[in-house]
Parts: C-alpha cells; sequence; structure tokens
C-alpha cells in the first residue's frame, strides 16, 4: 500500500520549488495534478480560511478555481479541468510562500490528531458528496459579508485534509463547518433579513 505523505511536508517541498516572482496557476496545478482534487482544493481554500477581510469582488475571483475544482469533484470527473482564462492568472510567489510558511505550523499540529479512519467516506459516492458541499461552500464566499469566506474556505480546507489522508472524521467536522455556516446564512435571509446581515456584519467588525 502506497504510503500518504504528510500535507505540511508536500507544501514544504513545493514552496522550496518557487520564488518570489509571479506564479500562474497552471503552475500550481501541474504541481499537484497527479495528487487530485484534494490537495489544490486546500491550496486554494486555505488563503481564504485566514481570519482576514477580503473587499467585495476579490473574493469572487478567489473562489473561482475552488467553484471549477468543487463542481468537477462532485460529477465524479477524476481529470482535472481548468479554464485557459484561469490558468493563465498569476499571483505573487513571495506572497503565497509567507502564507504557506504561516499555515504549516498550524498544518503539522492538526496532523498531530489526523489519521486514516471511516476511510470509506473520502472516497467513491462520498467523494461526489464531498464535491456538493464543497460547491455550495464555494458559493458563500461570494457573499459580500466580512469574514464570509473565512469559514465556509476553512470547512472546504479541512475536507480537502481529511481526503488526502484518509481521515473521514476530518471530511465530517469540515463538512459540518459548512453546514452549520450555510444554515445560517440561510435562516437571517428568510426570517430576520437585511437587518440580520446588518447586524451579523456590525458584529464581525467588533471582533476584528
Amino acid at each position: 500500500m502506497t504510503e500518504i505523505r504528510n500535507l505540511s511536508s508536500l507544501l514544504e517541498d513545493f514552496i522550496n520549488q518557487i520564488n518570489d516572482n509571479q506564479i500562474s496557476i497552471n503552475m500550481i496545478l501541474k504541481a499537484f495534478h497527479e495528487r487530485g482534487f484534494g490537495i489544490l482544493l486546500f491550496i486554494f481554500a486555505v488563503p481564504m480560511a485566514l481570519p482576514i477581510p477580503v473587499p467585495p469582488g476579490i473574493n469572487i475571483l478567489l473562489a473561482t478555481p475552488l467553484l471549477i475544482l468543487t463542481a468537477q469533484q462532485a460529477l465524479g470527473r477524476h481529470i482535472i479541468w481548468m479554464p485557459e482564462k484561469i490558468r493563465k492568472k498569476e499571483i505573487s510567489g513571495k506572497k503565497l510562500k509567507s502564507v504557506f510558511d504561516a499555515v504549516i505550523p498550524w498544518i503539522k499540529k492538526i496532523e498531530l490528531l489526523i489519521k486514516p479512519r471511516i476511510e470509506f467516506i473520502t472516497y467513491g459516492i462520498f467523494s461526489n458528496i464531498i464535491g456538493i458541499l464543497g460547491f455550495i461552500m464555494a458559493v458563500s464566499v461570494c457573499i459580500p459579508i466580512p469574514l464570509s469566506n473565512t469559514v465556509p474556505s476553512f470547512g472546504i480546507a479541512l475536507m480537502a485534509i481529511g481526503t488526502l489522508t484518509r481521515d473521514g472524521l476530518a471530511v465530517i467536522a469540515g463538512a459540518m463547518v459548512g453546514i452549520i455556516w450555510i444554515s445560517g446564512m440561510i435562516y437571517i435571509a428568510l426570517f430576520v433579513g437585511k437587518e440580520g446581515y446588518d447586524m451579523f456584519e456590525v458584529w464581525i467588525k467588533s471582533l476584528l
């Protein structure tokens, strides 16, 4: 049986290979294509999972690769496809390295709790379900509310970690994070309305 490498070591190898120049989405796809959806979903989700306010519009741009990847996972695709226009998008290698330099120590702590268990949840039909939940979470990232990107992106990242390490419990935890968040957003929309979102926005800003 093939040994499953720690996510932290995969990311360390990746950041050691990039420089401070611009790095394209295509370069990331090529670097991790064989690893499947899990590693790519994690890489695109984790920067948005950080508790940093994202200006309206930027969150949609950041969520685009997540929307495309989760949609394909939901459909059961095994070969990852990405539009050429998205592939050519570039981000700062220096900024990307700084993000993962900050994230990797936390990943190493999480990995102490991660282990293969309830493995059947990480593949097969459950992979499609993970994709559906991930797609809904990615859509919620586009809602223009402060920190609206953080919670669903964290849920996607946690499900991705679980998929990569065959930890079904981590997948369930990530799914629950997303379901609770989205349920809360739906409740506010249906029973409270715009005033509820305004109150939520004020509360979020008070935490910053």
